[in-house]
């Protein structure tokens, strides 16, 4: 393939830069001794147009960074701040990533972001290596095509590149290997870019901030009065990230990390450290070793969304006012709640039953997990298409807590729900006994191969498996060819 072939892609897609220097470092990228072809998002490669690179090409683009035609001419180092675990760090920034490259989705128009992680130091590294170990970048590629396939808004894993270094790793048996991601997502702009523009009082600055993101990620903002503009911008943007913690809750997944520099404006799910999946419902269950005071267990998550969300309302109050932006802020847990009636009805593969109804089979739903503490994923598989799929569930490892008195809350109410006409329940997948998961000892089972024995086959695998159960869930990512 020529780049010619792509550039309708990628031709004037360069709006990040178009904020100014002051909101990036140009950098580059670092040279690696080797470079191994480890994963290649072919349905994401399709759709971006990339689908026809060699794997030459690939390499060129994606480990070299040499530049896609049409977009940045050198890499762009992010600058911004956050509170991590809710103390302030003035000294964060892209330190082992930037921003590749900016294209158009050719289904939605959307503007879409390649970035990096791993790909060599830059001014933010903070006496870092700006590495990123191949464990790592495993781990990411399964959170993010899991979630994908869970029905969350998450960022892609789009490449993963070996890279042929020994890097040193407090949490790892070290030396081990290192790797290069490349991930796409529809914004880079955190809530810690605001924050990192407030701390050093530069109002024109945010000013020019929001004007960006509205006109490239909030268009229809830019038909309100131009006063309304920045509080509008603040509800948008708690109605998304509302938005993808109800998805969160509704994956039972645990992020792990929920600082405000790893919240994006878009809502989008991104930068996977030390995420999990619940094994069973407990809102008390933590991904993070050193989330000591489970500040970001699963079930406290929405409250950590919600904290983030405040922190953008205070860089906001310099461009406009607390009485304006208040109810805007307060649209965040409105926002949750509704998106997470949404998500359970969604994943439970049955119709809507208007906000009422659907707030009350949220409620018997969430009892029921609380008294029996079922196998999270394993609830939503049995009980796909609701009432359709009783027989099914019958036969389920979890079959016995079925008949518990919280259950027969829930059933009563299913009783009265339609199987949605996209259920999908005649896929294959729905003849199994179990559902997919990808819980850590499954992660560590695709891992041990990799590191002993160089075989990516678990892996494969795994990635095709969890492509088939989103198709089985009707995921338009996975369903299109």
């Amino acid at each position: 393939m020529k780049d010619g072939d792509v550039i309708s892609r990628f031709k004037g897609a360069t709006v990040h830069a178009r904020l100014g220097d002051a909101f990036y470092d140009i950098v580059s990228p670092a040279d690696f001794p080797k470079t191994i072809l480890r994963h290649r998002n072919r349905r994401w490669a399709e759709r971006m147009g990339l689908g026809g690179l060699t794997q030459e090409q690939w390499i060129s683009h994606f480990a070299r960074f040499q530049p896609l035609r049409g977009s940045f001419e050198a890499p762009l180092a992010l600058r911004y701040h956050g509170h991590q675990f809710q103390g302030y760090n003035p000294d964060l920034g892209d330190g082992r990533g930037f921003l590749f490259a900016q294209a158009y989705d050719p289904n939605d128009g959307k503007l879409l972001d390649f970035g990096t992680k791993g790909s060599g130091t830059t001014p933010w590294s903070r006496g870092g290596d700006g590495r990123l170990t191949l464990k790592g970048g495993v781990r990411e590629v399964l959170a993010t095509t899991m979630l994908e396939a869970l029905g969350v808004e998450t960022s892609k894993s789009f490449s993963l590149i070996e890279t042929g270094e020994a890097l040193y790793r407090g949490d790892e048996p070290s030396p081990t290997r290192s790797s290069v991601l490349v991930r796409l997502s529809h914004s880079h702009i955190r809530i810690g870019t605001f924050q990192r523009l407030d701390y050093l009082g530069d109002h024109a600055g945010m000013a020019r901030l929001v004007d960006h993101a509205i006109a490239h990620y909030y268009p229809n903002l830019g038909d309100l009065p131009v006063d309304d503009r920045v509080p509008g911008l603040l509800g948008a943007v708690a109605e998304s990230v509302a938005r993808v913690g109800a998805q969160w809750i509704g994956a039972g997944f645990v992020h792990g990390v929920i600082n405000t520099d790893n919240t994006n404006i878009t809502g989008e799910s991104f930068d996977y450290g030390p995420w999990r999946f619940l094994p069973r419902y407990d809102p008390l269950f933590t991904a993070a070793y050193f989330d000591e005071t489970g500040l970001y267990a699963f079930g406290r998550q929405p409250d950590a969304l919600a904290w983030n969300m405040t922190r953008l309302a205070e860089c906001l109050v310099p461009l406009s006012s607390v009485e304006k932006l208040e109810p805007q802020l307060n649209r965040f847990w409105p926002a949750f709640q509704r998106s997470l009636a949404q998500v359970v009805v969604k994943r439970l593969g049955v119709v809507s039953r208007g906000a009422t109804a659907d707030s009350q089979l949220l409620s018997a739903f969430f009892s029921f997990m609380e008294a029996e503490r079922p196998a999270y994923e394993q609830v939503f598989f049995d009980w796909r298409g609701g009432m359709a799929s009783e027989k099914r569930a019958g036969d389920s490892p979890e079959a016995s807590s079925y008949g518990s008195e919280s259950f027969a809350a829930l059933r009563a109410l299913l009783d009265d729900y339609e199987t949605a006409p996209d259920a999908n329940l005649d896929h294959p997948y729905f003849s199994r006994s179990r559902p997919r998961t990808m819980l850590i000892e499954e992660v560590e089972a695709i891992w041990v191969p990799i590191a002993q024995n160089d075989d990516w086959s678990l892996l494969e695998a795994a990635l095709a498996e969890i492509e088939d159960m989103g198709r089985a869930y009707g995921i338009e990512s996975f369903t299109i060819n």
